[in-house]
C-alpha cells in the first residue's frame, strides 16, 4: 500500500472530544491505508467543551507534514470571527497541495482564514446565519451534510463528520475498503453529501407496518424495474401513505432513494467486477447502459469507465 496517508488533526481549545476522536477510529479503520496525529497550536493541553483536557502529542509543526489537515469542531461560545491566535500562521504551513476538512464549527476557522472564499461550504444549521453574517464571500449551504470541493471538505455537525471522513475513504480507495471501515466503526457506510441535515424533523413513531421490510425487499430486488405501484403494493400501503411514511422514515422520496441504491450498487460492481457497462446496469435495475452512465455522471461527475479506472486497481481482494 505504500507510505500511509498522513491526517493531521488540529485540536483547538473548547473542542468537542466525540468528534475529536472521528478522524482516527474511521481512518483507523481502513487497514493501514492512513496515520492520524493529533496537535495543538502551541504543542500543550487543550481543553475540552467537557469536565477534562486533552494532551495532543504534537505542536503546530505536525501540520508541515501533512496529507490532509482535519479541523475538529470546538464550542460555539469560543466562536470568533477572526481564527484563534497563530492558526491562520499554523494552517499557512501545511504543505501546498494538502486537503483540508472541517466538521461543524471548524468552517469558521476556515472561512475566517480566508480559505473558503469564493468556494461551496456547509457548517451547523443552527450557525447559519452568523456564518452568512461574518463571512459573506463563502456559498453556504446550511442543508446537506457535507459539501466536496477538491482539496477543501467542509461537513456539518457530530455524525456528518463520521460520514465525510468514511467518504475520503471511499474517494481515496474505494467503496470495498470504505465498507470494511464502516463495518469496523458499525456506521452506515454512505449517507451522499447533499442529503439534508434534517433540520428539526421530528422522529417518527416506531411502527410495526413501517417501511424498512419493504427497503430490505428492494435492495435485494434491485435488478427489477421497480415502481412506486410495487413499493407501495409490497407495504400494502396507498402510495400516497408509502410516500409519505417513507419520507418520515428516509428524509427522502421513494424514487431518489431508489436510485442512491442503484448508482451504489454499480459502483462496487464496476470496482469489483470485469462486468460490461451494460451488464451492470442490468444487475442494478437501469434500462440500459445510457441511463447509468447519466445517473453515475450526476452523482459523481464521471463516467463508469472512469469510475473503473479510478478504483480497480485500490482493491486489495477479489470479491
Amino acid at each position: 500500500m505504500g507510505t500511509p496517508h498522513r491526517v493531521v488533526v488540529l485540536a483547538l481549545d473548547g473542542v468537542y472530544p466525540f468528534e475529536l476522536g472521528i478522524p482516527s477510529r474511521v481512518f483507523d479503520a481502513a487497514g493501514g491505508r492512513y496515520e492520524v496525529l493529533t496537535c495543538s497550536i502551541d504543542g500543550g493541553p487543550v481543553r475540552t467543551n467537557a469536565d477534562f483536557s486533552v494532551s495532543p502529542p504534537h505542536g503546530p509543526e505536525a501540520l508541515r507534514t501533512a496529507d490532509t489537515v482535519l479541523l475538529p469542531p470546538f464550542d460555539t461560545a469560543r466562536l470568533t470571527r477572526e481564527p484563534p491566535a497563530g492558526v491562520r500562521d499554523a494552517l499557512a504551513s501545511r504543505p501546498p497541495g494538502t486537503r483540508i476538512v472541517s466538521i461543524c464549527t471548524g468552517a469558521f476557522v476556515l472561512a475566517g482564514a480566508g480559505l473558503l472564499d469564493g468556494r461551496p461550504a456547509t457548517t451547523h444549521w443552527a450557525l447559519a446565519d452568523l456564518f452568512r453574517a461574518w463571512y459573506p464571500r463563502v456559498r453556504l449551504d446550511p442543508d446537506v451534510l457535507f459539501v466536496d470541493d477538491g482539496d477543501v471538505l467542509t461537513s456539518a455537525g457530530a455524525a456528518s463528520g463520521v460520514d465525510v471522513c468514511l467518504y475520503l475513504v471511499r474517494r481515496d480507495h474505494g467503496t470495498a475498503v470504505a465498507n470494511r471501515a464502516a463495518r469496523i466503526c458499525v456506521a452506515p457506510p454512505w449517507r451522499e453529501g447533499g442529503q439534508a441535515q434534517f433540520i428539526e424533523r421530528p422522529v417518527p413513531e416506531p411502527v410495526a407496518n413501517g417501511t424498512a421490510p419493504t427497503r430490505r425487499w428492494a435492495l435485494e430486488n434491485l435488478h427489477e424495474p421497480l415502481t412506486l405501484a410495487d413499493l407501495a403494493g409490497h407495504a400494502r400501503m396507498s402510495p400516497r401513505t408509502f410516500v409519505r411514511r417513507f419520507n418520515e422514515e428516509v428524509g427522502t422520496s421513494p424514487g431518489r432513494w431508489l436510485i442512491r441504491q442503484r448508482v451504489d450498487r454499480a459502483r462496487d460492481l464496476l470496482e469489483s467486477t470485469d462486468l460490461p457497462v451494460d451488464d451492470v446496469a442490468a444487475r442494478v435495475g437501469f434500462a440500459s447502459g445510457t441511463s447509468l452512465r447519466e445517473h453515475l455522471h450526476a452523482a459523481i461527475g464521471i463516467s463508469p469507465l472512469a469510475y473503473r479506472r479510478t478504483f480497480r486497481g485500490d482493491l486489495t481482494a477479489p470479491r
